[in-house]
């Protein structure tokens, strides 16, 4: 058994804790791997340890493991994609977790040739170092978003500030879901709403007690390997 294997089934544990500790339904939470500089020989074994959902952040390291992993997979873009990078990337993913501006839309509109699933980004804890829409504006701009044919908004994606206090993440995570549960009864064609992509390695527990339908894991699943491909 590899070490992927065996923190794979101390998350899935941990997961199943926390599901019943909330009343879920283990099957409605979905493990993105995290394999952002990664080796793809670590990125297989992840595969066969069962997860189907992988998780990028950049462009060349998307190419990589696209150009070296044969099996059928979930990509996820999970970082802030520069508009120039748009054409490189969206045809080669199949969930974007980062929209946060028009101008990313329009380039997105542009650029697919499908529609693409994708999550607004919301920095619910108003930190100048991270990305995403205020909360008061996340309604404006999904609005907006209605005459773009090739953008469906699925959910809300968020990061929990660094922090050791447990009731200031779990406070990120329960005013996300409100904000989500709120559009979702709103019934927009182009965004169902449904979903929720929060916690990482250290609060994806408090995650799912809080209502995450997408979890993003990486070191605690991968390990701290960071060898990207060349």
């Amino acid at each position: 058994m590899t070490n992927v294997q065996q923190n794979l089934e101390k998350i899935i544990d941990n997961m199943e804790a926390a599901s019943l500790h909330s009343n879920r339904n283990l099957s409605d939470v979905t493990i993105i791997a995290v394999t952002k500089e990664v080796s793809v020989e670590r990125t297989e074994q992840v595969i066969q340890a069962g997860v189907k959902h992988l998780g990028e952040n950049r462009p060349e390291g998307l190419k990589n493991k696209l150009d070296a992993i044969k099996e059928n997979v979930k990509w996820h873009y999970i970082g802030t994609l520069q508009t120039r990078k748009v054409k490189s990337v969206i045809n080669n993913i199949d969930f974007l977790h980062s929209l946060d501006r028009i101008s990313l839309a329009e380039e997105i509109e542009k650029r697919a040739t499908s529609v693409k699933d994708c999550f607004v980004q919301v920095n619910v804890a108003e930190e100048e170092s991270k990305h995403g829409l205020a909360m008061d504006d996340v309604e404006s701009f999904i609005k907006e978003l209605e005459s773009y044919s090739r953008i469906r908004v699925i959910g809300l994606m968020t990061m929990a500030p660094n922090t050791e206090d447990e009731s200031v993440i779990r406070k990120v995570f329960h005013n996300l879901r409100q904000l989500q549960e709120k559009i979702s009864k709103q019934s927009f064609a182009h965004a169902p709403c449904t979903e929720l992509s929060m916690g990482m390695s250290g609060d994806y527990e408090i995650a799912i007690e809080e209502g995450a339908t997408y979890v993003r894991i990486g070191t605690a699943l991968v390990g701290k390997e960071r060898e990207e491909t060349k």
